[in-house]
């Protein structure tokens, strides 16, 4: 598997790119049929290891729906990476701001 054409591409756009999961699948895993959940998992593995994240962080299945790709070391990637630090700890019910995600549901879900 080989992502490097993304992480040029999350590069020349500021560290931050929307991408389709249709795209990520054909550069993932050429002629494969389907975009399964191991699949997924391999594809954020191997994200992880470029120093890209994605929002939301837990790939969908769908080839329909769209990603955001961020680099990690961009300002987009730091702020994501504190936000992803505040959701879960409103999971673990430890938010220094305990209230933060109750006007912003669709964040939390995307940051776990």
């Amino acid at each position: 598997m080989d992502l490097t054409i993304i992480k040029h591409a999350v590069e020349c756009d500021d560290g931050v790119k929307r991408l389709s999961m249709r795209f990520l699948k054909e550069h993932a895993a050429e002629g494969r049929s389907r975009l399964s959940r191991d699949l997924c998992t391999q594809i954020t593995a191997e994200l992880n290891r470029l120093e890209l994240i994605t929002i939301p962080r837990t790939l969908p299945t769908s080839e329909n729906d769209f990603v955001w790709i961020i680099q990690k070391s961009s300002i987009m990637g730091e702020i994501t990476t504190i936000a992803a630090v505040f959701a879960n700890l409103d999971i673990l019910n430890q938010n220094p701001l305990p209230k933060l995600f109750d006007n912003y549901p669709n964040a939390k879900d995307a940051l776990i």
